[in-house]
Formats: C-alpha cells, structure tokens, sequence
C-alpha cells in the first residue's frame, strides 16, 4: 500500500461525454468556449463552455433513473457511471466517495426551478449521488472554493494511506448560473471574450461547467494507460482576503515546495506544470511570483482555462486527468490564448502543442479565501 494511483477515468463537457472527446480537441487546440446570449442568465452576451443540455439527458435517460435529479446531479452521475463501470470495483464498506463542488445545485434557488430549497444543501447533493449508485459510505463533500477538485484527490489519496478505505472515487462537477456569473460580473472580472491567460492582453475570466470523475486506488492491478501516482501533496492558506491572493504567492509557494518534500523531488525534476491561471490580473501575478519563487520559471507550464473556461470546484479535477492523458500521450498541451507575456515575472508558457517525453506534472490550484493547493503525479 505504498503507492496511491489514479486510475479510471471520465470528463463530460462542452466537448462529450468521454475524456477521449476533451482530449482530441484539446490536442487540436480547439476551444470548447463559445459566445452566449441568454439575458435570463446575464443581460450582455458573454463567452462560456456549457454541457449540452439534450445530449445529457438523452444519456442520463439510458441509466433508467427512478426520481427526479438536478442539472448537477445528472452531469455527475453520467461521469460517475462510466468511471463505476470501467473500473469493474464492488462498492462495499471499503470504498468511498468525494464529490468536489463550489457551488452545488445553486441553480434550483432559481425562480421555477421545480426542486426545493434544501436541495441547495451539499449534503443533500451527497446523499442522492450515493443513493443513485448505491455506494455503502455516505459521501463526503468537499467545498473549497476553487481548489476543491485537486484537493479531493490529496484527501482520497490520505484516506487511503490511512487505511480508511481501499478505492476512493471522486467526482467533481459545477454550473454556468445566474448567481455565478453575476458574482464574476460584480468584481469586474468577467471578460467578453475568450480568456487568455498570463497574457498581456488578458481582459478577464470565463466561467464554465464539466462534471469529471476518477479512481484513486491502492489497487496496482486495477490501473489504465493513462493511470499515474500520486507522489506528493500539499495544501496551504495564506488567509490573505476573501477574493484577492496574496501580493507574495505565499500560500501557493508553501503548497508546492511542500508537495516537492513530500515526493523527495526537486523543482528541476518536473517536467511540467498544469497550473491555475485564471486569466485575471492578480491570480496570473500571484502564480508567476509563487512559480519564480519555488525555482520552476523554466518549467513548461499551462491553462486550460481557454478551452473549457474556470469550472470552479471541478477545474482541479479536470485538468489533473488531462494531465494523466498528457503524460500518456508524451504531449505538452498549448496554452490557447496566450500570445505575450503579461506578469512581472518569466515563465515558460507553453504557446504550442509539443510532443515530449514527460513522465512528472505539477497540478495547482489557488481560490477564494487564500486557499491553495499542489499536487505532484508521475507516471506508473
């Protein structure tokens, strides 16, 4: 039980309903963002990646499902049921789930949602992904802000070597909403284009919506092409304001350099980092400081937000199985958008799709509240 992997996996998004559909588009750099005029979400029209609605009912109607689900609840079951299916694992007393959210079901607080109000509560979104599958443990829901998803995946990993559980599946997934954008709008952060992060033209965030799943197993039999081990984490808060991170990179400089002890690696051994990179100025600023601090300003390094967009709680866990299919494929994926350097500090932005061999990636993550939060994956 040395080693702790992630295995099976799946991403549904703008772009399907599989992780082979995201990661063919990516690899052709083509954007899952797209502009949308809908005044009853936002009275401008703004750029974001959304699951389409028709297709994921037509596959959620295929589980044969016995109530009524939300939006958020059927996008996580549909990649929950694959990543169950794929991995053939009996869901007794020693196997868990984490579901990864921001923000939850927010949108049945909407007017004619048609569900009540308590379904807004993160346990109750618990309770009906594990009542669906039948999972024997009630499921733990993990809430912190946006480093939630990379985060569960540390959390499983510790379950795990704590002996609580043998399988851990993580699930991740939030919403395009009214509140969402509306909250992004009141900070000024929303750009009306498609973001461009660390880019000195960069004029804001996009928002988006993914639902992601994945195995964190002690099981060596039970692993895929793409399955990594998870070799070091590290979580840190540096408290420094509600919304703003820290001017200093503290909080995501301690995660990394904390997550490199725990592998027993230097900086100079990763081959490369899938960062945060939201597009805004001061998160772009706050990870090139953090970066050029822990000695990675060489590092290649990219955003995936110019492809589905910020997915909140679930970015993390989305672009760590990108990450697993990077390494797989020996791939460094562009960071679309980005034309011209726009932090204070160097970085290595990976500006085309590259083919390399790697066999190490650094995932991070920072978020409201002055979370943050490194990972470190390598390949079995």
């Amino acid at each position: 039980m040395d080693e702790v992997f992630l295995s099976h996996n799946n991403i549904v998004s703008s772009y399907g309903f599989n992780s082979i559909s995201a990661i063919e588009q990516i690899g052709n750099e083509v954007s899952g963002l797209e502009l949308i005029n809908d005044q009853n979400i936002l009275p401008k029209p703004f750029y974001s990646s959304k699951i389409n609605r028709n297709r994921l009912e037509e596959r959620f109607q295929k589980l044969n499902p016995q109530e009524n689900y939300t939006t958020l609840e059927k996008i996580l079951i549909c990649s929950l049921s694959d990543t169950l299916q794929s991995s053939n694992i009996e869901l007794t007393d020693r196997v868990g789930l984490i579901i990864s959210t921001t923000k939850g079901n927010i949108d049945v607080l909407e007017k004619n949602s048609g569900f009540s109000e308590e379904r807004a509560y993160l346990a109750v979104l618990g309770k009906k992904v594990k009542s669906f599958f039948g999972f024997k443990n009630d499921a733990i829901v993990l809430s912190n802000a946006c480093v939630s998803g990379v985060l569960a995946v540390a959390v499983a990993k510790r379950f795990i070597k704590q002996s609580k559980y043998d399988h851990v599946f993580v699930a991740a997934g939030d919403l395009v909403t009214q509140f969402i954008l509306s909250g992004f709008q009141a900070f000024q952060a929303l750009s009306d284009e498609p973001c461009r992060p660390y880019c000195k033209t960069r004029s804001g965030i996009n928002i988006g919506e993914v639902g992601a799943s994945v195995l964190v197993t002690n099981n060596p039999n039970n692993l895929i092409e793409e399955s990594v081990s998870l070799i070091g984490e590290a979580s840190c808060n540096d408290a420094n304001h509600i919304s703003g991170p820290s001017r200093t990179g503290e909080g995501l400089y301690q995660s990394v350099t904390s997550a490199l002890k725990q592998a027993k690696l230097s900086a100079s051994t990763i081959d490369y980092i899938s960062a945060h990179g939201t597009a805004t100025l001061f998160n772009d600023e706050m990870e090139a400081i953090a970066f050029n601090r822990a000695n990675l300003k060489d590092t290649p390094l990219n955003s995936l937000k110019g492809y589905f967009g910020h997915t909140l709680g679930a970015s993390g866990l989305l672009e760590t199985i990108i990450g697993m299919h990077s390494l797989q494929h020996n791939t460094l994926f562009a960071s679309k958008g980005f034309k011209e350097l726009g932090v204070s500090e160097p970085l290595n932005i990976i500006e085309k799709t590259t083919t390399k061999k790697i066999t190490t990636f650094l995932k991070t993550a920072s978020g409201f509240g002055g979370c943050n939060t490194a990972a470190i994956f390598q390949k079995v």
